[in-house]
C-alpha cells in the first residue's frame, strides 16, 4: 500500500519541514519530492501536510503518518539485509584466548554475526592451551590462540613479545623473587614467566593464580605482583614494568597468535569467520 521511496521522501520533509531540503539531501528534484508525498497522500486518503508559500507543518494524521512510515522503513530494512546478505548458514564453535576478548575481538565477532545471521555461532573463552586440547578433542571447530616459539600448528596472525606489566605505582624490589601474578597451568605465558625468572637469576614468588584476565589485572592493581602479557594487548590500567630487571630479560620472548582449525577443510562458516580475523589483524592486534 505504502512505497517505501514515498516513505523516505515524506519523513525527509517531516523532519526538515522544507520540500526543498529535503530533495537535497535525497539528492533529487523538488518536484519528484513533491510528487511521491502526493502519491503517498492518495494511498492513505487524507492530507499529510499543510503547506504555504512560507511553510510546511504535518496535520495530525501527518504525525500519525510518521510513527508508521519509521517502522515500514525499519522493517523493509531489515527484510533488505536478510536477503542480500550472506547466505552462509550452519554452526562454528569458536574458541579465543582469554588476552583477546578484553580488546578488539568482540565488536569484530559482533560485525561477523550481523552480517551473517544465519550462522550458530558458540564462543568459548580460555587459556590457549585447553582450547587447543580441546579443539583436537572435537568440542570445538575454530581456535585463535597463542602458540610458542618454534611450534608449527595453526596458521600465524601475528607474532608477538611478552612483556612484565604491573599498576602504575608498582615498585620491584632489586633483590630477591619476583612476584608474580599469574594464570594456572597449562598456561603460555605462566610457563615463560617462570622459565625467564629463573634464567635472570631473580626466579619468581607466585602471589596470585587466576584463570581470567580480569582476575590478573585487578590482582596486579592491588599491588601484588607483576604479569607476563602480550605487549600488543596490555591489561586496562596496568604499564610496562620499569626497573633495572626490565634490562635483564633480553632477549625477550616471542609467542605467536594463531588460528587453528579441526579439519583441514574448512565449512563455510568457518572459512567466513577465518577471513573476518585474518582482515582484522591489524585490528586486533591494537
Amino acid at each position: 500500500m505504502f512505497d517505501p521511496v514515498h516513505l523516505r521522501s515524506f519523513l525527509e520533509v517531516a523532519r526538515s519541514r522544507n520540500f526543498t531540503a529535503a530533495a537535497r539531501r535525497l539528492n533529487l528534484r523538488q518536484s519528484t519530492v513533491s510528487q511521491h508525498v502526493g502519491k503517498l497522500e492518495l494511498a492513505a486518503g487524507r492530507r499529510l501536510f499543510l503547506r504555504d508559500t512560507h511553510s510546511v507543518e504535518l496535520t495530525s494524521d501527518g504525525s500519525v503518518m510518521v510513527g508508521f512510515a519509521t517502522s515500514i522503513l525499519e522493517r523493509h530494512s531489515d527484510a533488505e539485509r536478510y536477503f542480500t546478505q550472506s547466505g552462509v548458514r550452519g554452526r562454528v564453535r569458536f574458541g579465543a584466548s582469554e588476552d583477546l576478548v578484553l580488546h578488539e575481538l568482540p565488536r569484530i565477532l559482533s560485525e561477523f554475526r550481523r552480517s551473517h545471521p544465519l550462522v550458530d555461532f558458540e564462543l568459548t573463552v580460555g587459556l590457549s592451551e585447553v582450547l587447543f586440547r580441546q579443539l583436537h578433542e572435537g568440542q570445538l571447530d575454530l581456535v585463535f590462540g597463542k602458540r610458542r616459539q618454534g611450534e608449527r600448528h595453526g596458521e600465524p596472525v601475528w607474532t608477538d613479545r611478552l612483556a612484565f606489566f604491573a599498576a602504575p605505582d608498582f615498585v620491584l624490589d632489586d633483590g630477591g623473587p619476583v612476584p608474580l601474578v599469574t594464570y594456572p597451568p597449562p598456561s603460555i605465558t605462566r610457563e615463560a614467566a617462570l622459565d625467564t625468572l629463573e634464567r635472570s637469576g631473580r626466579g619468581a614468588r607466585v602471589t596470585c593464580v587466576t584463570s581470567s584476565l580480569n582476575g590478573l589485572r585487578a590482582a596486579c592493581l592491588a599491588g601484588l605482583g607483576v604479569v607476563y602479557h602480550a605487549q600488543t594487548l596490555p591489561p586496562a590500567g596496568l604499564v610496562p614494568l620499569r626497573s633495572r630487571l626490565r634490562e635483564a630479560l633480553t632477549p625477550a620472548v616471542e609467542v605467536e597468535f594463531v588460528l587453528e582449525s579441526r579439519r583441514s577443510v574448512l565449512s563455510k562458516p568457518e572459512q567466513a569467520l577465518r577471513a573476518v580475523i585474518i582482515e582484522n589483524a591489524d585490528r586486533l592486534r591494537g
